[in-house]
């Protein structure tokens, strides 16, 4: 069955290959990079229907004046700038702490932890293939919170809690051979980190 699960991430490509010659291209990317005012119309009513779209298209142009305007920086450059140093950090904290937030240690040894819980050797793949579902729903469920509670709340939330289930994961599998339901515990908190990876970070 496992071959055919990943078999199956293809037929998403191969519907991508297929359909992408008849998706129109970007308005704004035929107006700003090629200089096709005609095109972009075109890519603009094929898009949203007939009609008078000259809203977009002045937006469209604003939009290019702007860029035209703006330095294009190196990254020394970028390094250098003053007045993009608080940015940098952020950008460097936000990347830091995504890369050691413990996902990845997650994954690898929950197939471990999943063995000592005692399922059985046919059921381990369907609960890892649980926990991607769970990181998938997950993402999706971020998608609209982000709107509501913004970026900043679902980061602070999703680290707080995170951290939260790493110190209770590292207890019940330092207490596993005392109790039998710890096995049990630190499988749900595998699932809750992941859900909560997924509204976070």
């Amino acid at each position: 069955l496992w071959p055919w699960l990943l078999a199956s991430s293809g037929l998403s490509a191969l519907l991508q290959l297929v359909t992408l010659p008849f998706f129109p291209d970007s308005p704004s990317y035929l107006l700003i990079q090629k200089g096709n005012e005609e095109a972009c119309r075109k890519a603009i009513r094929k898009l949203w229907g007939e009609g008078d779209h000259q809203a977009e298209i002045d937006d469209i142009m604003k939009e290019k004046a702007a860029m035209t305007s703006t330095k294009t920086l190196r990254v020394l450059e970028v390094i250098k700038e003053r007045s993009l140093r608080w940015q940098l950090y952020i950008l460097m904290a936000v990347i830091t702490t995504l890369q050691l937030c413990g996902i990845n240690a997650i994954y690898f040894y929950f197939f471990e932890v999943f063995h000592t819980a005692k399922f059985e050797e046919y059921l381990i793949p369907y609960v890892s293939l649980g926990v991607g579902l769970c990181e998938c729903l997950s993402s999706i469920l971020c998608s609209t919170l982000i709107d509501r509670f913004g970026r900043k709340v679902l980061l602070w939330g999703g680290y707080t809690l995170m951290c939260s289930v790493l110190v209770l994961l590292t207890m019940t599998l330092s207490l596993q051979n005392r109790f039998f339901w710890m096995h049990y515990f630190s499988v749900i908190l595998i699932f809750l980190f992941v859900i909560f990876y997924g509204i976070g970070p």
